[in-house]
């Protein structure tokens, strides 16, 4: 009785602000849309005909190939950062772990917005390149600034747990691995990055689950010409009021992140 007190107010949030909205959600995926809008409780598998559709396909298959190279640029660039991270002094270890998340005490709309400053015509980024001679070129509003927006929003999402995996690995594991006559490369690819594989599997899921799904970063970023999964789910909650195919999208997104979940569950208990 003492423990169910204790943990009524964590399962109410859940229950009222997250599984009731998520069971409303999926029940409106067989029901159709009405003629103004809003859900008639007609049954019908039409919205599932729709899923199949080529356009909206396309649109989930951009998404997930701008959330993987998102994620592939964050974990070449995370796995170095974590592992010089691991190797400083303990004072400089702290400072730069507070620099990492630093970004994260600043609003993230802001932090958007700031990129439209330097990646625009004329800012600081084309300025830079125009004083060695190069550019101008149109950085902004389109695929690759999304992904320059994902990596820097979520970056810190990587680098964090590749940290924590590398800080608990025993380093006389690498020194055994020194005296045995293996290079410092042999070493990192047999010894230290073997053992450090939950470690990349949990920073690649925390990276690829809210680019996938995000919607602020391309509406911002890459105005009308990139729409991903996100953004076609948003407008057809709020702008064709089509909810049941809405929230048929909303399903395949939760399945596909789903899947996503059990792969990443099953590759770290082989590893």
């Amino acid at each position: 009785m003492g423990a169910f007190v204790f943990l009524s107010p964590g399962l109410t949030y859940l229950v009222v602000l997250l599984l009731v909205p998520l069971a409303l959600v999926l029940s409106n995926t067989v029901f159709r849309r009405g003629r103004f809008g809003g859900v008639v409780y007609e049954f019908t598998t039409e919205n599932f005909a729709r899923l199949m559709d080529p356009l909206y396909l396309g649109v989930v298959g951009g998404s997930l190939r701008i959330a993987a190279l998102t994620t592939a640029i964050a974990l070449l660039l995370g796995y170095p950062t974590a592992y010089a991270i691991a190797r400083l002094s303990p004072k400089w270890k702290t400072i730069a772990l507070v620099a990492i998340v630093l970004p994260f005490w600043t609003n993230f709309i802001i932090r958007v917005y700031a990129w439209i400053i330097l990646l625009s015509g004329p800012g600081l980024v084309n300025s830079g390149l125009a004083a060695i001679g190069l550019g101008p070129y149109e950085l902004l509003y389109n695929r690759g600034a999304i992904v320059t927006g994902l990596l820097y929003s979520y970056l810190p999402l990587m680098v964090l747990p590749l940290y924590a995996a590398i800080e608990r690995l025993d380093p006389q594991l690498r020194e055994a691995s020194a005296n045995l006559g293996a290079s410092p490369f042999t070493t990192f690819r047999k010894v230290t990055l073997p053992l450090t594989i939950p470690g990349v599997l949990s920073g690649c899921l925390f990276v690829f689950v809210p680019s996938f799904g995000n919607f602020v970063i391309p509406e911002i970023l890459g105005g009308n010409k990139s729409i991903m999964v996100g953004n076609l789910i948003r407008d057809q909650f709020l702008k064709a009021r089509d909810w049941p195919f809405g929230s048929t999208l909303a399903l395949a997104l939760i399945a596909v992140l789903l899947v996503l979940l059990m792969a990443q569950a099953w590759m770290a208990r082989r590893a």
